[in-house]
């Protein structure tokens, strides 16, 4: 009597690597394995875990994650279009995973167009080394087209587009200049609540109860609100610095509601010559000195109007794929799964490949 074939084959070999358990038991004449391949890299970027994904298809998850990784890199590469038109270009840091026995933590770089909200690729670390390589590696007519280099208050990232870009407008996020002098608010209100207290803040102080009210935008608090904030300031606040550093945040947030870049410019000059005299807090000071270094950046949002809103909101989906594939500490892997995820690729190029 003739034996039956095995369902599953012993190894197949996937990617370059042999791996036990193979997609199906046709996975060497080439059809099946083809299928079952192209099936994990879509359900990648329906988010799904690598580990479902291998129980779906009878599999290990060393073979699924290598069908992934070797069919999603050839998807990324024929969908050559996926990074063209950028005219916005928005670098952000993004912490990826913890690795080794201290968990040091590793950073990354996302690359995203900043006007279409698309993912373009994720680099190692948050130098400006990495992402400037990844520019360089465009065309030159792809770098002529973009025009505006968007950016939190990053060193590294200025000098990426000064040296990738250097005809890009430099932009800085309002969302990280505004959060920058709400640091400055919080710094200067536990400083002056030690002072005054002589220790940290509980619930029953005059500073702490308004910590909230402090940093809600002006036009946002209610008249109780508003009564609440001056009387708790006049309680706690002895010396009036809490309140120089509320009206700094609230006269650096009007700024942007200035139409006209040049007279935003003038104000924000103003603004960071008054925080930079010796009468201001120390926290005021060094507020003042960073909006100085930046007013070009800080004020190129009036010329533009663009933000790094979508590369904020690229992070987020970049850290659902960090839960999904919790334990992850392959760059490459988790790089490949947020691009299937996030990036938006041509997915009608799936079924036309040959990956090597």
């Amino acid at each position: 009597m003739e034996q039956a074939p095995l369902a599953v084959p012993p190894w197949v070999v996937c990617g370059g690597h042999v791996h036990r358990s193979g997609l199906s038991d046709r996975a060497a004449e080439g059809a099946h394995d083809r299928s079952g391949c192209s099936l994990a890299t879509r359900r990648v970027g329906d988010g799904r875990a690598i580990k479902e994904i291998a129980a779906e298809l009878g599999c290990n998850w060393h073979t699924a994650m290598a069908a992934v990784h070797r069919w999603g890199q050839a998807l990324l590469d024929a969908d050559a279009g996926r990074v063209d038109g950028v005219t916005a270009l928005g670098l952000d840091e993004i912490l990826m995973f913890r690795r080794g026995r201290y968990r040091e933590q590793q950073w990354g770089t996302t690359i995203v167009d900043a006007r279409k909200g698309k993912l373009l690729d994720i680099v190692p670390g948050k130098r400006a080394n990495g992402a400037t390589r990844w520019i360089r590696g465009r065309t030159s007519r792809w770098r002529q087209q973009v025009r505006w280099g968007v950016m939190d208050l990053s060193g590294p990232y200025r000098k990426t587009f000064t040296d990738a870009l250097p005809k890009a407008i430099q932009v800085a996020d309002p969302f990280h200049v505004v959060k920058l002098a709400n640091s400055a608010v919080d710094d200067v209100r536990r400083r002056v609540q030690n002072e005054t207290t002589g220790g940290r803040g509980t619930k029953g102080d005059p500073l702490y109860r308004i910590r909230r009210l402090l940093h809600r935008a002006h036009e946002r608090v209610t008249e109780r609100g508003e009564a609440k904030l001056r009387g708790l300031l006049a309680a706690g606040d002895p010396h009036g610095e809490v309140r120089d550093a509320w009206h700094a945040k609230e006269t650096l947030r009007m700024t942007y509601r200035i139409g006209d870049h040049e007279i935003a410019l003038e104000a924000l000059d103003e603004l960071s010559r008054d925080l930079r005299d010796n009468t201001y807090s120390p926290e005021l000071n060094r507020l003042g000195r960073t909006l100085h270094a930046w007013r070009t950046q800080i004020t190129n949002w009036h010329r533009s109007q663009v933000t790094n809103g979508p590369t904020e909101a690229a992070n987020n989906l970049a850290k659902l794929i960090k839960r999904v594939s919790f334990g992850n500490t392959n760059f490459d892997h988790y790089r490949i799964r947020v691009l299937l995820y996030a990036g938006k690729p041509d997915w009608t190029l799936l079924d036309t490949l040959t990956p090597r």
